[in-house]
């Protein structure tokens, strides 16, 4: 008998702890009470959650709140344009160039003004507002380079150069503008944009400098409606770049939105942005009227920049998502883990284009081909061996492995985190490839060096060594110029980058 009213006991015991978890379970869930704990703060209700209102103070609290997250979603999503437009404001206002005027970058300083550029190939650009010019023609002479015409949100509309339908030869492209209805000319490769402001760049792939010159000197740009007019015949004017500080950086604080509202005022609107649209009317940027923020706007957008970039430094330095990995063996990843269209079958790719339009500039078919000796490739490492952050104060070497899979040539750029460009060192040294002279191992593998002081290093390899800033953090890009097979199969290792000293010069 005792046994019995021992279990009996116990399960009427069950049985209560069970009904009072669920009416526990049941009061969270519905909320019944008048004080809401979330993660936001307490929120007040005057009869309870479900059947009150909000108190006054609660009204106030959730409308920031609303207003807060719409604008860190706006920040991410504005990403790539903000960056497109701080290029157009340099290319005016620092190197003086007009519509259809390009800009040629050829040095380290003139770099630096770049995300994650390479250090090795020259540049050229402009960026044109098709509203104005009307109908455009860009004509490029024959030779090695790669490019393309791209819209304000970094997507393609076609490639240039081996991967474009000039195939390196001498060609045409008309430009027209969004809702243009002039039928295809023969002669030209037609393209048509969905955006007023669109960029115009390439990079020369030769290794004689005289033959890269003459491929941009033969650049024009006109008018169609010029095309009969001696001004169809002028080459372009080339501006060099000549060492002017500048960057196209997305800037922090109220002038991310300032430079978002300028070119939402001077844009296309695409279907697909009209909610973004409306999530930005509350903060005071809305198309067709002057963005005059009051001082709560103000508050709620300042602090947004400051949460929306540090999301995008977790979206683009701890990338999430399938197919990051170049290899489950190291830390390297796949920069470019999206396609140059920004689309899927069910969906725009927002984190995949605001990642990247954070630590780096356009994309184009070619950079994500897969097609043995075309192209290009591009794997990113922010943490060393072990895992940890690249530390701009300790010393670190990387092997490469012999027969890099590139046809063309390779290479391994260092950047700021904060700038996300070239590493601004004394030595103007932030990259080393295969067309230098680099001292290598027995095997044909070749050991690079990234240290703040050449005294970690060991002697005689000073043509490998990239210097870095203490007190700074970096990260690198290594490149595949023509990527090979075992780069496109992954069978091709790149090791992790191994840490030698600590900040203090000690041997680990």
């Amino acid at each position: 008998m005792k046994l019995k009213h021992l279990i009996v006991t116990l399960i009427a015991g069950l049985s209560v702890s069970q009904v009072g978890a669920g009416e526990t379970a049941m009061s969270a869930h519905s909320h019944v009470g008048t004080h809401v704990g979330t993660r936001i703060g307490q929120l007040d209700f005057t009869h309870g959650f479900a059947a009150g209102y909000p108190s006054k103070a609660s009204v106030k609290k959730l409308y920031d709140e609303l207003d807060f997250q719409r604008a860190t979603q706006a920040y991410l999503w504005a990403l790539p344009i903000v960056s497109m437009t701080e290029m157009q404001r340099a290319q005016r206002e620092v190197f003086g160039a007009a519509d259809g005027e390009f800009v040629l970058l050829t040095s380290f300083k003139d770099r630096l003004g770049v995300l994650t550029p390479n250090a090795t190939t020259p540049y050229i650009w402009s960026i044109v507002d098709l509203e104005k010019t009307g109908p455009l023609v860009w004509e490029i002479a024959g030779g090695a380079h790669a490019g393309g015409i791209i819209d304000f949100w970094q997507k393609a509309i076609v490639d240039v150069g081996a991967f474009g339908p000039d195939k390196m030869q001498a060609g045409r492209y008309l430009i027209l503008p969004p809702g243009s209805t002039e039928p295809d000319v023969p002669g030209y490769f037609m393209v048509r944009s969905t955006n007023r402001n669109v960029m115009l760049g390439t990079r020369s792939l030769e290794t004689d400098n005289a033959k890269s010159d003459a491929f941009y000197a033969s650049m024009r740009i006109y008018r169609y409606a010029d095309r009969d007019t001696p001004a169809a015949a002028q080459p372009a004017r080339v501006i060099k770049a000549g060492d002017k500080t500048w960057s196209h950086t997305q800037p922090r604080g109220m002038a991310y939105w300032q430079s978002l509202a300028d070119i939402l005022q001077r844009e296309v609107v695409l279907e697909r942005d009209r909610q973004i649209m409306a999530m930005l009317k509350p903060l005071g940027i809305e198309k067709g009227k002057p963005f005059m923020p009051n001082a709560r706007q103000k508050k709620l957008l300042s602090e947004a920049v400051v949460v929306g970039e540090a999301m995008a430094k977790a979206l683009a330095f701890q990338k999430r998502g399938e197919g990051i990995r170049y290899r489950p063996d190291a830390q390297w990843e796949n920069v470019i883990g999206w396609s140059p269209s920004h689309e899927t079958t069910h969906y725009h790719q927002l984190d995949e284009l605001s990642t990247y339009a954070y630590e780096a500039v356009v994309t184009t078919r070619a950079m994500v081909a897969r097609i043995p000796g075309v192209g290009q490739a591009y794997l990113g490492a922010y943490r060393d061996a072990q895992g940890e952050w690249l530390d701009g104060g300790k010393t670190y070497r990387l092997r490469v492995p012999p027969n890099v899979p590139a046809k063309q040539f390779w290479s391994l750029t260092a950047y700021d985190v904060d700038t996300r460009s070239l590493i601004d060192n004394p030595q103007q040294i932030s990259d080393r490839s295969s067309r230098m002279d680099l001292v290598s191992n027995a095997d044909g593998s070749v050991d690079l060096y990234l240290a703040p002081d050449k005294a970690t290093i060991p002697a005689g390899m000073e043509k490998n060594w990239i210097p870095t800033i203490k007190g700074r953090a970096w990260f690198a890009y290594f490149r595949f110029y023509a990527p090979l097979e075992g780069y496109l199969n992954a069978s091709w290792s790149l090791p992790d980058f191994e840490l030698l000293t600590t900040s203090k010069g000690k041997k680990k």
